[in-house]
């Protein structure tokens, strides 16, 4: 969310979320003239209208002479605020008075809104009718009798003249009185002031007006401020079901986000729209703040027990004091609390404390930048507030820019650079649109030169407030992450700060991910990125600037032109504790390492990735954590550099020959790797490093030599090199790229840990016959040379996955492997059977073909591109009872064999790039099927419509088609594949979606749209009225392809309401595609949906360097359409497919007041007749 500049109409919001009512009135005044006119209300009138300037209604000063006076008076009454009631000894005697009495109490239903005054009367007196209120009520039913027995006469005399007469005694005289005396009852219930508690009636008055003003004096009102708001709907929606306002329990609420989101005033939006619901409500104002001076707590804790305590708050002396208060005085009251910016826990616990302090129905709205703080607190109702959306930041920023709500002609291109580095912030969309208002474009350009430069104080102090509530080692944790780790994967990023702080961070990064400074995004693989907002990162940068105006006086450099500073001028110094510098690509630095690292004795880490030194450093401080150098230029470490501390030592590329003479302590070091560093001759003595769990020296072409010590390391896990005795603790052995390596040790018996071994692409003819005893994985991958496997392998009881792709020249397997369950020989020249494997569960062959005798444990089969043609396959595939997944990709058949319908398990059937496949066969009869038929250019059909009959699976399967152009030109195709899939989706969770080749939109959309957005009409509330069940959409869609000669792979259409997410690969698509899928109506985004719902799509493309960057475009969404599905199109589908109708998922026909269909035909006939009978026209008329 983020708040903005355009208030949306809510159609769907109830009505205790409605604002309060603007009214025309604030006081209307009732009582009898005669009795007060011209003394006491007179005195409180001219209070009231003309020193507090409260708008009152008093009949003989509002109403124009010769009006008819009964309805202007009831509509002033239902046009006013409150009501005061001034009961005198006359008032009963006006039935004028009583009648409106009666009409304030029924228009006023919420009774704090009346004001009684008994003003020298009795309130017993008037709640029983005594005194000269039973007089009046005396008289008033002596005239009703005397009225009715007037009427009765006229009665009698109209019947003898037989005159059509239907009068009655008015017993509705009787019933009037009643109310009048119920009425009275009522009024005198309600609590307010009886003139004979008050010396005299100036004090009366004073009391009046005070308790006048503060019902009627509203907080600044934002809903009717000239700045719009725009992006309020979707927090409104999600804070009113979080408040459940009709709901009797006592709710605590919390609104959290980074600073500048806007939380204060979506906070105060929702003060404004329900305060009126509440005996007592306060919004408290910068918590934070206030509670850091001196006394700030107990100020606030007065400002609540104010209107309670009165003029006895000053009791309230101390913190102590103020909880006892607070929680001994509202627990029997409805309250609403809104505490803004909160800061720290106790806070929460001084101010508000538990349920148990408030009376039933109260809300406590919190608001913070500190999640952890709500959990703390078990507020488990909270609202995360997140920037503008695109359109709304644009909005917001044009609105504060231009006074209006696009940009000015020659103004686009600019705006659009203010708001990439908003980045939907609306703080600093307002600031800085304020402060563009009315300049040229010259003023424009410059304030976009010096943003990077010189912040905006009101953006940087605002987000600065969440830095300076760090705790020391969180501010240094928070400092790292944002200067040199923002975009790493958060397991990674808690490593490396481990390392070189000496600590364990996992906890500080939750803290601050917590205080909304960094955030996690779902990266590829399964990663967790650590992201923030670029102008979070910006003030963290600027934090560490303002350290000193001298670079080599920072504590952290990453600035190319700061390190470059540092280098050529040599004026580094202890307070550098990181220095980290990643380019995109090799560049030589003309800059002088020799003697930089001299006075730099409290660096801890030092990075260099593709910088080209000339020379190599003398000295390197003893004081390194981590040294992540690619590309190092000398020969060898300085010999001085003493790495106690060190933990992490990655020189990949480099120009080391040794890393070292003699033996040196690495007592710390854990990682090591000098991978494709090809001057390295020999490796150290590792007798030093007792904690090294990783090595790698993988592409060390001219290693030769490998010191002995290796073979006693006691902690060595990973190993990417040939392998000696003695280390009982390795897990894992790689061995790749040594073309000159043609034979490698025997493995020992007391490597009893050793589970996997990686042997690819080197000169070795043959495996080891010793690897008999723990290995569950032997990957033996692009080994060229390969000719056989030894009957060896036949022993290996343990061994469970063969992995041998790439070794063309291995033709057949050794005797029986029945422990055997993954087989994996993709491009080998494997022709001989594939004896007696009971327990294989996967075998990819693809390239080759062997016989497939008995496996009937198979699940996965992979014959990708193995050249099979037409018959080739043979029918007993279908006897493969296990098998799920089936690819058969790449080949060159026209059909596959009918059996394949029999294969009951089967979930996935590949059929990609088979270009000569005409027709697909029948198919397994489960819905979960899924079928890829991508780029099979000459199929016709999917599957054959006249087979329904025969319980042929028709389209009770999902698939995909990409460039499948033959196939959509098979007429009503299209509509018939999106009828199947609505009807599908309809019936469970929508999980799935259909593309295909094409360019329009099908006409069945009747709602459809140019570029990446449509709105939708939804029915107008309730929704129950209406049987439609869900939207269909529809996208048309393009790719990109010169994108793929810029390093993009990858290019992904993004829902941003659902984060639906397709992906392709940048070029696979020849053509404009068209995407279709579907909403069911019991989608949480539809539920509480505006009337006119607005859905978007995005386009992102991803680089080949780093998949966590994306670039935006709005080129690859063409056309969108979309249309409501009803329940009766869900029985024409079924009719025109000849499949059954399905139960409606999410579709609650209880509550829909959906006609059956009797009740159908039954309407159909009425509204036939009525037009016969012109029944409609004359009611239209009406």
């Amino acid at each position: 969310m983020a708040l903005s500049t355009q208030r949306a109409s809510t159609s769907r919001t109830s009505a205790e979320w409605a604002p309060p009512p603007h009214w025309k009135h604030d006081v209307f005044f009732s009582f009898r003239g005669e009795d007060t006119r011209s003394g006491f209300l007179s005195h409180l009138y001219h209070e009231l209208q003309h020193g507090q300037a409260i708008k009152t209604f008093k009949d003989d000063h509002d109403l124009e002479i010769g009006a008819t006076i009964s309805p202007e008076l009831l509509t002033a009454i239902e046009q006013s605020h409150l009501a005061i009631i001034v009961l005198s000894p006359n008032y009963a005697s006006s039935t004028w008075c009583l009648d409106e009495l009666s009409k304030i109490l029924e228009c006023m239903q919420d009774t704090k809104r009346i004001l009684p005054i008994f003003y020298h009367v009795d309130p017993s007196d008037v709640r029983n009718q005594r005194g000269s209120f039973a007089e009046a009520f005396t008289k008033h039913e002596e005239k009703f009798r005397v009225v009715n027995w007037r009427r009765a006469t006229l009665r009698k005399v109209a019947n003898l003249f037989g005159w059509d007469s239907k009068h009655e005694e008015f017993s509705g005289d009787v019933e009037m009185v009643k109310r009048w005396r119920a009425a009275l009852t009522k009024i005198a219930n309600i609590s307010g002031w009886d003139s004979k508690n008050y010396p005299s009636e100036a004090e009366l008055i004073k009391h009046i007006v005070k308790c006048v003003f503060r019902k009627v004096d509203p907080p600044f009102m934002l809903s009717g401020s000239l700045d719009k708001l725009v992006g309020i709907d979707s927090a409104l929606e999600q804070l009113h079901l979080h408040l459940a306002l009709k709901d009797n329990d006592v709710r605590f609420i919390g609104i959290w986000g980074m600073g500048g989101l806007g939380k204060t005033t979506l906070a105060k939006l929702v003060f404004e729209r329900i305060s009126h619901h509440f005996e007592l409500s306060w919004f408290l104002s910068n918590v934070r703040e206030v509670s850091g001076k001196q006394g700030g707590l107990v100020n606030l804790q007065r400002q609540i027990l104010s209107p309670i305590l009165k003029e006895n708050v000053a009791y309230v002396r101390n913190e102590e004091a103020g909880t006892f208060f607070i929680q001994n005085r509202l627990w029997n009251k409805k309250v609403l609390l809104v505490l803004d910016d909160v800061g720290q826990p106790n806070q929460l616990e001084k101010l508000v404390g538990n349920k148990k302090w408030f009376g039933v129905g109260s809300r406590i709205v919190i608001t913070t930048r500190d999640e952890r703080l709500l959990v703390v607190h078990g507020i488990e109702k909270v609202y995360k507030v997140i920037v503008l959306k695109a359109d709304k930041a644009l909005e917001l920023f044009c609105r504060h820019a231009f006074k209006k709500d696009q940009p000015k002609e020659g103004f686009q291109e600019l705006s659009r650079h203010f708001l990439n580095y908003a980045k939907g912030l609306p703080l600093a969309l307002k600031t800085l649109g304020r402060a563009l208002y009315g300049r040229d474009q010259d003023a424009w350009k410059s304030v976009l030169h010096n943003l990077n430069k010189i912040p905006d104080p009101d953006i940087f102090d605002s987000l600065k407030v969440s830095y300076d509530g760090l705790k020391e080692m969180e501010k240094k944790i928070f400092l790292h992450v944002a200067c040199l780790y923002r975009g790493m994967d958060k397991e990674r990023v808690i490593q490396v700060l481990d390392c070189i702080l000496d600590i364990s961070s996992h906890i500080l990064i939750d803290i601050l991910i917590e205080k909304s400074l960094l955030t996690i995004e779902k990266g590829h693989f399964h990663t967790n990125i650590v992201e923030m907002h670029d102008l979070i990162q910006e003030m963290a940068r600027r934090i560490v600037h303002e350290e000193s105006p001298k670079p080599g006086k920072r504590s952290l450099l990453w600035h190319h032109s700061d390190i470059s500073h540092v280098f050529m001028n040599n004026t580094g110094t202890e307070a550098i504790e990181g220095i980290v510098l990643a380019l995109p690509k090799l560049e030589e630095v003309p800059w002088n390492c020799t003697e930089a690292f001299n006075k730099m004795h409290g660096l801890r880490l030092l990075h260099f990735d593709n910088v080209v030194f000339s020379s190599g450093p003398k000295i390197l401080p003893n004081s390194l954590r981590i040294i992540q150098w690619s590309w190092y230029p000398s020969k060898s470490l300085p010999s001085t550099f003493k790495p106690h501390v060190l933990s992490r030592l990655v020189m990949r590329g480099s120009k080391l020959v040794r890393l070292w003479d003699g033996a040196k302590d690495f007592p710390k070091l854990k990682y090591m790797n000098l991978s494709y560093s090809d001057k390295l001759t020999s490796i150290p003595d590792f007798t030093r490093m007792p904690n090294l769990e990783e090595l790698n020296l993988e592409g060390c072409k001219k290693l030769g030599k490998f010191h002995s010590s290796i073979a006693v390391h006691k902690k060595l896990k990973v190993l990417r090199l040939s392998l000696c005795e003695g280390m009982d603790s390795l897990e894992h052995f790689t061995l790749r790229g040594y073309l000159k390596l043609t034979k490698i040790p025997e493995f020992g018996e007391h490597m009893q840990y050793l589970k996997e071994i990686y042997l690819c692409g080197t000169a070795v003819r043959e495996v080891p016959s010793s690897i008999e005893h723990s290995v569950v994985s032997l990957f033996i991958n692009n080994w060229e040379i390969l000719l056989s496997l030894p009957d060896a392998i036949c022993n290996l009881k343990s061994l469970r996955h063969l992995i041998g792709n790439g070794c063309s020249k291995v033709d057949e397997l050794p005797r029986v492997m029945e422990y055997l369950e993954s087989l994996e020989f993709s491009g080998s020249g494997m022709r001989g059977p594939l004896v007696a494997m009971k327990n294989l569960k996967i075998l990819d062959l693809s390239g080759s073909v062997a016989p497939l005798n008995r496996l009937g444990s198979l699940t996965r089969l992979y014959l990708i591109d193995c050249n099979i043609g037409e018959g080739a396959i043979p029918y007993d595939i279908g006897w493969l009872s296990s098998l799920e997944e089936l690819d058969l990709s790449g080949n060159n058949f026209v059909s596959l064999p009918s059996s394949i319908r029999f294969l009951s398990e089967l979930r996935s059937l590949r059929l990609w790039r088979c270009k000569r496949l005409e027709q697909l066969p029948d198919l397994p009869s489960s819905k979960y099927v899924f079928v890829d038929v991508n780029d099979c250019t000459s199929l016709k059909r999917l599957s054959d419509p006249s087979k329904l009959s025969e319980g042929a699976n028709v389209y009770d399967f999902r698939f995909s088609c990409f460039n499948c152009f033959r196939l959509v030109e098979e007429e009503g195709w299209i509509n018939n594949r999106i009828f199947a899939m609505i009807m599908r989706f309809s019936a469970e969770v929508p999980h799935d979606r259909i593309i295909w080749p094409g360019s329009e939109i099908p006409d069945w959309f009747h709602n459809q749209s140019v570029g990446d957005s449509i709105i939708v009409e939804l029915p107008l509330p309730p929704q129950t009225s209406s049987d439609w069940v869900g939207i269909a959409l529809c996208v048309v869609f393009e790719d990109s392809e010169h994108l793929k000669r810029l390093g993009y792979i990858l290019f992904q259409i993004l829902c941003p309401w659902e984060r639906y997410v397709v992906n392709f690969a940048v070029g696979d698509l020849r053509s404009q595609h068209l995407l279709v899928f579907y909403l069911p109506r019991n989608y949480r985004r539809l539920r509480n949906a505006s009337s006119s719902y607005q859905l978007s799509f995005e386009g992102f493309y991803l680089s080949k360097e780093y998949l966590g960057k994306k670039l935006k475009t709005s080129s690859i969404i063409k056309k969108c359409g979309a249309r409501l599905v009803y329940k009766r199109d869900l029985e024409e589908f079924s009719r025109i497919l000849k499949i059954p109708m399905p139960a409606v998922y999410g579709y609650d026909d209880t509550c829909s007041q959906s006609y059956d269909d009797t009740e159908y035909q039954l309407i159909v006939k009425v509204v036939a007749l009525m037009r016969k009978t012109s029944v409609i026209h004359k009611v239209s008329n009406l």
